[in-house]
Formats: C-alpha cells, structure tokens, sequence
C-alpha cells in the first residue's frame, strides 16, 4: 500500500481508501461483513474510511463505528453531511442549525468523540460560504471535527469558498471528493487545476464507475443483473451514453489486457495517477470485491499505459456528464434563469 499526505493537514492516508456506502440496505450487507471488510482493508494497509450520514439512513456510520471500535486511534474517519435526512425541509444542507444537529448524530452513530474528516456532501446554493464555514470552524475549535471539507463541488464554488474563508478569517475546506474515474474526466479540466492551486487533497469517488470498469460489464452479457435496482438506468444500452461507455470499456479491456493488468487495476492506478489525486474511494459490497480491488494497491501504470487511455478517452471528457451531481440549479430549475 501507498500513502500520501491529505493536502496540507499533514496526515497520512492510503491512496485506496475504504467507501462504506454499501454497509447496510444499500449494498445488502450485515454487520459482519461490513466488519470483516473493514478487518481486511485495515490488515492490507487502508487507513481511511469514508461514509456518510444519508447511507442506508444512517446504518452505514452505525456499521462503521461497531466496525472500527477498539481500534479508533488507527482509522482516519471521515464521514459527510448535507444531503436529506428524512422529509423535514431543514434536514439538510449547509446551515448550522443543521450542521451540528448532523453531526452530533454521525458521532452518536459511529460512537466516537470526533471525526478526522468532516465533508460537506453537496454544495448547498441556499446557504451562504460564511454561513456554513463559521459552523465548521466552531465545531473544529470545539474538537469534534479534525478537519473539513468539500464534496462534488464545481471549481467556480471551492474557488468561492476558499475566497470566503481567507475573507472573514474562518478555517477553510482542506480536501475536495469528486466523481473520477477513466470514463469521467471531466474534473481534469477544473475541478483538479484548483485542488492543486489551493493545496486541497482529493478523494475520488466511484473509480469504478458504479460497476462499469468491474470487470463484469462487458458487450454480450446482460449488464444489469449484478446491479441495484436503482442503478438500471445507468446500464440501459437504449441511452447513447451507455452505448458509448461500453464501447470505452471493450477498448480499455484490451489495453488492460496487453499491460498484463485487470481492469480494475486499470482503473485504479489510472486515477491515482493523477498528481492532484491522493485517495481513490473503493466501495466493496463483498470480500472478493476487496481483495481484487486491493491488487490495485501499488500498480503504476506507465506512460503509454497512459497514452492509449487518453486516446480512447480524452483527457477532460466525461462519457455520462448527467451523472457528476454537480450541474448548476439554473440548469436545473428554470425559474432560475428566467427571472
């Protein structure tokens, strides 16, 4: 296993990282395997966990904590907030009311007195920067929280809040987790230029692309099957996108193959690669899901590895933009750009 520095905080953290969205109802996974994949991660070298308050309405940072008890001191947590927590409209986002009513909830779940890494999961265009950072940088004074930081945010608004937290003399977000992997680029255009401008670490999530560089997905099988059912869509060979990101597939297949590589490995070493990059979020449902994504753990993939990835996908482009969860609101609402 490989470490890095997490941006300028100094701490020390494996370049694969163990995602916990599959612990619970999601992944359809019980306590002991939640358990022994967090015994595994830990025993190859993982020493950062990531999770969040909205997996499995909670169960994922409960799993987590009964996880990882007895041996806190070896695991940098993180975990994340700001997406909906049940109906109630002040539930979530960025507001300190909500803020540290989250957290004091994470921290109940996953049993601890602090989390290293506290994220905010989505940019919250209802709430100001001052707003959001004057709560974190209470809760960092406070002990609860190590450090903070940003999750699937556009360039233009990590640029904005560090602007507002050198402004009115608040901590700022030390860490950036984004959507990465050899099928979405996208981030290489801005999101990574500004991570490294300001020092930021990155954790990328789904480096796998939701199953698509598995392995398991390839042209002739039926793809859907191994999923969820709220994924189908992201495999339904009717959409062009999906045909176009098969195609990606079946070419990186055969470069993986002439490099002697799986495709997860493939995967993996492309976006630790990247020298903005520190971590990349593995999310295992399964021991088997762990151990081959642990083979991943030193491959360096050389340079003309490299060059016949960008030739079948552009450095910059993202194969299903609809899919990064970080297009502006006035894209989305209209009332927003029609005033």
């Amino acid at each position: 296993m490989q470490y890095r520095t997490l941006g300028r905080t100094g701490v020390q953290v494996s370049t694969l990282a163990l995602g916990a969205m599959n612990f619970g109802r999601i992944g359809r996974t019980t306590q002991d395997d939640a358990t022994a994949l967090v015994d595994a991660a830990l025993e190859a070298g993982i020493n950062l966990i990531d999770t969040a308050d909205m997996y499995s309405a909670g169960e994922s940072e409960e799993m987590v904590g009964k996880a990882i008890a007895g041996r806190r001191d070896d695991v940098v947590l993180a975990t994340k907030a700001g997406m909906p927590m049940g109906e109630e409209r002040n539930h979530r986002g960025g507001s300190r009311r909500w803020l540290v009513t989250a957290l004091e909830d994470s921290l109940r779940r996953l049993g601890v007195d602090h989390v290293d890494l506290y994220q905010l999961h989505r940019w919250d265009p209802a709430t100001s920067d001052e707003e959001t950072l004057s709560a974190l940088t209470d809760l960092q004074r406070a002990g609860k929280i190590r450090h903070f930081g940003s999750s699937t945010f556009p360039a233009h608004r990590i640029v904005q809040a560090q602007w507002a937290a050198r402004t009115h003399h608040l901590s700022r977000y030390v860490t950036e987790q984004p959507s990465y992997s050899l099928l979405q680029r996208g981030i290489e255009t801005h999101v990574l230029p500004v991570t490294e401008e300001y020092g930021l670490g990155v954790l990328v999530w789904s480096p796998l692309a939701s199953g698509w560089l598995s392995g398991a997905v390839r042209a002739g099988r039926d793809i859907t099957t191994h999923r969820s059912g709220f994924l189908t869509d992201r495999f339904d060979l009717t959409a062009p996108a999906n045909r176009a990101r098969l195609d990606a597939v079946e070419r990186l297949a055969r470069v993986a193959d002439e490099a002697g590589l799986t495709l997860i490995q493939l995967a993996l070493g492309f976006v630790t690669a990247h020298p903005a990059v520190t971590s990349a979020l593995i999310g295992p449902r399964t021991l088997d899901h762990l151990r081959a994504q642990l083979a991943a753990a030193d491959t360096v993939l050389p340079a003309d590895v490299l060059d016949a990835v960008d030739e079948i996908v552009a450095p910059g482009t993202d194969l299903a933009p609809h899919e990064k969860f970080d297009t502006p609101p006035s894209l989305l609402d209209a009332s927003l750009r029609r005033r």
